[in-house]
């Protein structure tokens, strides 16, 4: 399964040129958006827990949405220059799944603008929610007609449908809308739980995961941090049992995920770490959200703890994202 994760693996030469980027360019790459975001909306909650600068929020945020620009020109570049290579990615049992993501990237991005451009929020949102419920609906539907092999289940199944809830339910009740956010978080919510026992008994019991495909583990973390967030958006912030659950459990995967650091980066310095980056910031964000919701006990201390952990893993992949880039690593043929 060398090849279920695009540009996990080096090639022996760089690719150079716009149209040799968009062409090789995959849909995770659209998960730096979702990281970048996270950690916009982390600093948007810090600034409320701890009276920190807004401005950093924003600014993280305008970052996240010119990386997202950039990604989405290059992915329109390549169903236009390379639809046989966009034709393969949406076929193949793994890598189709992260296109998913831009539907997601364009709703976080809608929650950047919302507190500043309401009307450019709705317009966005309402783009990346429709291909995000089509992706999701018509992926989901293709899982259901079965003759799936084993091997490429994995925590990426998460993407299309709980991912694109949970991140709906975020945005729209941002928007005003809560009573339709909980609609968007039921769906996300049921659809993981009924995840969440296919991928562990995968784990359990199939093959282990060839070295590529790996750093995909880090969408195992995304589901309970993230839903939490999405909980507090839709439940209106006050502290109570089951968005501390979901917190406690998303700390556990964390832990977990903590463990197998070192199977985990047998991959090495890849982009696919990207994965890690949504799970982290939104593990952050939930308890920074609740302690500005005066919550007490051990949820102020967590939060201060995952906000900084959160913090300089993100500086971590960026820095690793530039040095591939400078080296002409980011994009390569498959």
């Amino acid at each position: 399964m060398a090849d279920t994760v695009s540009k996990l693996q080096s090639a022996p030469e760089p690719s150079r040129g716009l149209a040799a980027m968009a062409a090789n360019m995959p849909a995770s790459y659209f998960g730096i958006v979702l990281g970048l975001a996270g950690l916009g909306n982390a600093w948007r909650s810090a600034a409320r827990a701890w009276d920190l600068s807004a401005l950093v929020g924003d600014i993280i945020h305008v970052v996240a949405a010119l990386v997202w620009a950039v990604l989405v020109i290059l992915y329109l570049m390549k169903a236009i220059t390379a639809p046989a290579k966009l034709v393969a990615e949406a076929e193949h049992p793994v890598q189709c799944c992260f296109i998913g993501l831009a539907g997601v990237s364009t709703m976080l991005v809608a929650g950047g603008l919302a507190p500043h451009w309401t009307a450019a929020a709705y317009v966005l949102f309402a783009l990346g929610f429709a291909f995000t419920l089509a992706f999701g609906v018509w992926y989901t539907g293709s899982l259901w007609q079965g003759r799936r092999d084993i091997s490429t289940t994995t925590a990426v199944l998460y993407l299309p449908t709980v991912a694109g809830s949970f991140v709906s339910a975020t945005v729209i009740s941002a928007l005003g809308h809560p009573e339709v956010g909980q609609l968007a978080f039921g769906a996300g919510l049921f659809s993981w739980l009924a995840m969440e026992s296919v991928i562990l008994n995968r784990l359990l019991t199939g093959p282990t995961l060839a070295i590529p495909m790996r750093p995909t583990m880090g969408v195992q973390l995304a589901p309970a941090p993230v839903g939490a967030v999405a909980y507090i958006a839709v439940s209106g912030g006050a502290p109570d049992l089951f968005v501390h659950a979901l917190i406690g459990y998303g700390v556990l995967q964390l832990l977990i995920l903590a463990r197998l650091w070192r199977w985990v980066f047998e991959a090495g310095s890849v982009p696919g770490l990207w994965a890690f980056s949504f799970g982290i910031t939104a593990i952050a964000t939930a308890p920074t959200l609740l302690t500005a919701h005066a919550d007490g006990g051990a949820i102020p201390a967590l939060a201060a703890l995952l906000f900084v952990f959160a913090n300089i893993f993100i500086a971590a992949l960026i820095g690793m994202t530039l040095s591939l880039i400078t080296r002409g690593r980011m994009f390569q043929p498959a």
